[in-house]
């Protein structure tokens, strides 16, 4: 005799893959800005690991939800950050195989790549909530700005990036919250901006 239990409903994995992201973005976005360091090693940890791993799994239980774009996102921005730290970590020797300043142009054209899959994913948030709107857009800039500064060899170009970067991942945090804080468990709401649907 089978017995069918029932299924039980997935979790949102959004706030998780908002929450890898953006931390993973303020960190480099400080060592971007040169506040921090110049030096990005820290980030290589979080980009294989929080920023990567962990946003690369929430992708695929969107799927299991039957999210297209939040599976879309989260996977390949996981998958962003596992091939960034791919490239600053020393045991793939990425960077040591480009010489005469060569890397930073390789660069440029990796970023401008994400650039234009982030401003598909940002047309894609017209009519989402406007937080989220919000995210990709500054999110576009940020990797504009990088590519620009890559391309260009600008380090002030990357200062900049670096401080929409931290804006982003400010926003992305806020998201993520919004979607942890709820009536169910909280006091407080924080609002998101939703779209009022149109009429027929």
């Amino acid at each position: 005799m089978v017995t069918d239990y029932p299924s039980k409903p997935i979790a949102n994995p959004a706030p998780l893959g908002l929450s890898g992201f953006a931390l993973t973005t303020f960190v480099l976005s400080l060592v971007n800005t040169g506040v921090a360091t110049d030096i990005p090693n820290v980030v290589v940890g979080l980009a294989f690991f929080y920023g990567g791993l962990v946003q690369l799994l929430a992708g695929m239980w969107e799927f299991k939800c039957g999210n297209v774009f939040g599976a879309t996102a989260f996977s390949s921005y996981g998958g962003f950050w596992l091939s960034f730290a791919a490239i600053l970590s020393p045991s793939f020797a990425i960077g040591s195989a480009y010489t005469d300043g060569k890397l930073n142009t390789a660069l440029g054209f990796y970023l401008l790549g994400w650039t234009i899959f982030t401003v598909i994913m940002t047309l894609g948030t017209l009519k989402a909530a406007r937080a989220m709107f919000a995210l990709f857009f500054f999110l576009s800039i940020t990797f504009l700005l990088l590519t620009i500064g890559h391309f260009a060899s600008a380090t002030i170009v990357n200062n900049v990036a670096g401080w929409f970067g931290l804006v982003t991942a400010f926003i992305a945090w806020y998201n993520a919250a919004a979607a942890i804080i709820t009536r169910e468990s909280s006091y407080i709401v924080l609002p998101v901006g939703h779209v009022k649907a149109e009429h027929a």
